[in-house]
């Protein structure tokens, strides 16, 4: 019985994205994509099977269930292209009951202070730099998010995802979209085993653009003036497992392993078809007393040709430590590292529990 609605599920998020994914764009809010959680990313996003605090609402909603305290906070902050992107989140948790829990989450990609030059020149033909005005381009995603025990299955975790997509250019165009994911997880002794749909619907961004604003602008440098329209993102599957290992009292390990699966047609990953192509993420955390932990992991692996028709293999390394002190949990990753096409990054979280 499981293995036939598991079946049907498959089926119902695969099928209808196979059918638009020839239309629709791949890369559709993909600020939704970078992950929360410096523990996450110095993992390199392997957290579906093992995601057990308040990330757990970004990553798989199903380990919300895994969280101790009443009340759990958690905050991020990073910078992307030198500073010039900024990416934020936080986050809250609490049950609801003793086989329920509930989560909000709140995530800002931005780039601020965008210099507006339409009205460098003034009426006279001189330049006037106090007309000059700035704007911010910003996409923000607000998720509510609930998870549940089962009744059927003894262990297994389920959790929902309602998310509100709100994306914005200043005054010049600004969009508004809805989706829903659904988790779940199961450990088996020292086996975790996590199930993530993203977009199990399909998330749609209304776009609404100001013309007026620019009209002028457009015609005189010949670009087209843009319309209203409707972005779609297509359902994604991540199927994640991981594997915890005790080398004595105080040293223990994590290793975990996800397998990103999109309908969109064929991406520049490990495992690519013209329908399905499959990204795996590995990651591993090392402990001492479970307090104080040192990360690693891999993504992002793709064969990069050169101008020569050349072929090499790009990989992405990440790193990150963390410390448990009392009710705070302190993590850094260092992401993108020894990329040489694109700067490291420095990510900083915390995570409180009351």
């Amino acid at each position: 019985m499981i293995r036939c609605l598991l079946l049907i599920f498959l089926c119902y998020g695969c099928l209808p994205a196979i059918g638009i994914a020839q239309t629709a764009p791949k890369y559709s809010n993909e600020f939704m994509n970078i992950g929360v959680g410096a523990r996450a990313l110095g993992m390199s996003n392997a957290q579906v099977a093992i995601a057990n605090d308040v990330t757990a609402g970004y990553w798989n909603p199903a380990g919300l269930l895994e969280i101790k305290n009443k009340y759990q906070f958690s905050l991020m902050h990073s910078e992307y292209f030198a500073g010039i992107a900024k990416y934020d989140y936080v986050s809250f948790a609490t049950p609801v009951d003793n086989k329920s829990h509930i989560a909000a989450t709140v995530i800002r990609f931005g780039v601020d202070d965008i210099p507006d030059t339409r009205f460098l020149y003034d009426a006279n033909g001189r330049l006037d730099y106090n007309n000059i005005r700035f704007f911010s381009a910003a996409d923000y995603g607000m998720v509510v998010s609930y998870a549940r025990r089962s009744n059927l299955i003894k262990g297994l975790k389920l959790g929902a995802n309602f998310k509100v997509i709100y994306r914005n250019v200043g005054d010049f165009a600004n969009a508004w979209g809805f989706g829903l994911d659904a988790g779940a997880q199961l450990k088996i002794k020292n086996w975790h085993f996590g199930v993530m749909a993203r977009d199990v619907t399909g998330t749609f961004n209304a776009w609404s653009h100001n013309a007026q604003l620019v009209f002028q602008t457009y015609v005189q440098t010949g670009n087209v003036i843009p319309r209203n329209s409707i972005e779609i993102t297509l359902p994604k599957l991540i199927i994640g497992i991981a594997r915890e290992v005790k080398f004595s009292e105080k040293f223990g390990a994590l290793f975990a392993i996800d397998f990103v699966t999109t309908f969109d047609g064929r991406r520049n990953v490990v495992v690519q078809t013209p329908f399905v192509s499959l990204d795996p993420s590995f990651g591993m955390e090392f402990n001492y007393l479970k307090k104080i932990f040192l990360r690693g992991g891999v993504n992002n692996i793709q064969t990069i040709k050169k101008f020569d028709n050349s072929t090499y293999t790009s990989f992405q390394p990440n790193f990150g430590i963390g410390l448990v002190i009392s009710k705070f949990s302190i993590d850094y990753a260092l992401t993108n590292v020894g990329q040489q096409e694109s700067l490291y990054s420095n990510v900083f979280s915390l995570r409180v529990g009351l």
